[in-house]
């Protein structure tokens, strides 16, 4: 919902502080209609927002006078950093991510849920890992610093006096995209993985990998929103209706997933094979499935319990106030 440049002299005037927001709400495309752009990533748990696209929900709900544009990511810092920017409007990201930049200033709603569940701990076949015991002086990986999969690792860690190099620890800590861990975990780049579903599932069948910690056990696995459906605070302030419709299509998904299981896996292993180029077999996928339970409820209480683990972890400063990060409003 970006502004036209046609209206570059109201831009000026406004000055750098606006600019530095970018985008502005109701943007039209070149052709006068409106344009809505929703994020997400390649894995299972945001799989609510590829059967929304395959199944034109969005657009169902937005009517015929608004064009829905789709944007992928990798990490929920590329994700941020575009909703920061107005490269998108609306999308699918982790609870870490959100907290992280929310912190820092950034203009951002958690308006609904869409999974918890789904993040294992791995390790790679040739590690010689068996346990949580032999973590020490290994190397991991998550997505992100500070990403929910990271934080939800560090804070299962904790128990066991095992801390990343970041806070005084021994473990090292990498970054990347989960769809490339196999290669990685071959060779021998990386030991151990903090993985969403699929990858975690796939990891164990193509690459040998060994789950230490899995999603009923990490911190936070089954009450954690780890997938949440986010916008702005400008976004809402400009048309309720407009977010209003986004939280109702993807509702309508969550809907048709519990409905249509099997037709939601093909939509869900199909988009996934279309942004990352790798198939996904269906009993991995049925695996995986399993550890995901897909909602659009919030819990308030987990989200903060969450955050307080952030902040033991120093990934936080502070503890936020979420009075103004959480508007449920729009759920039904």
């Amino acid at each position: 919902m970006k502004k036209k440049s046609m209206i570059l002299g109201l831009a000026v005037m406004l000055g750098a502080g606006v600019l530095a927001g970018c985008g502005s709400n109701n943007a039209s495309t070149d052709g006068g209609e409106k344009k809505v752009v929703i994020g997400y990533f390649p894995n299972i748990d945001h799989a609510p927002a590829m059967v929304a696209r395959e199944k034109g929900f969005y657009e169902k709900e937005l009517g015929k006078d608004i064009k829905v544009e789709y944007k992928t990511f990798p990490d929920g810092g590329a994700f941020m950093t575009a909703l920061k920017t107005g490269d998108i409007d609306a999308g699918l990201v982790g609870p870490g991510p959100v907290m992280n930049n929310f912190t820092n200033g950034a203009d951002v709603k958690i308006i609904a849920g869409a999974s918890s569940g789904g993040t294992a701990i791995v390790a790679s076949k040739q590690s010689g890992i068996n346990s949580v015991k032999d973590f020490s002086g290994k190397t991991f990986i998550t997505p992100g610093v500070g990403c929910t999969h990271d934080v939800q690792m560090e804070t299962f860690l904790q128990d066991y006096g095992v801390k990343s190099a970041r806070i005084g620890g021994t473990l090292k800590h990498v970054t990347g995209n989960p769809a490339q861990y196999a290669s990685m975990f071959e060779s021998g780049k990386v030991d151990l993985a903090a993985v969403p579903e699929p990858w975690a599932s796939q990891l164990v069948k193509k690459s040998g990998a060994k789950v230490i910690v899995d999603s009923q056990k990490i911190s936070y696995g089954t009450t954690l929103p780890n997938t949440i459906l986010v916008t702005s605070g400008k976004e809402i302030k400009a048309d309720k209706d407009v977010v209003g419709k986004i939280v109702k299509a993807q509702e309508e998904a969550i809907a048709f997933i519990g409905k249509n299981p099997e037709e939601a896996k093909n939509i869900t292993v199909k988009a996934i094979k279309d942004i990352t180029k790798q198939g996904l077999d269906k009993d991995v996928m049925d695996q995986a499935w399993t550890h995901i339970h897909f909602t659009s409820d919030v819990n308030k209480d987990v989200i903060q319990q969450f955050a307080n683990s952030s902040v033991e972890l120093k990934f936080l400063k502070e503890k936020p106030d979420f009075a103004s990060l959480i508007d449920t409003q729009f759920i039904n």
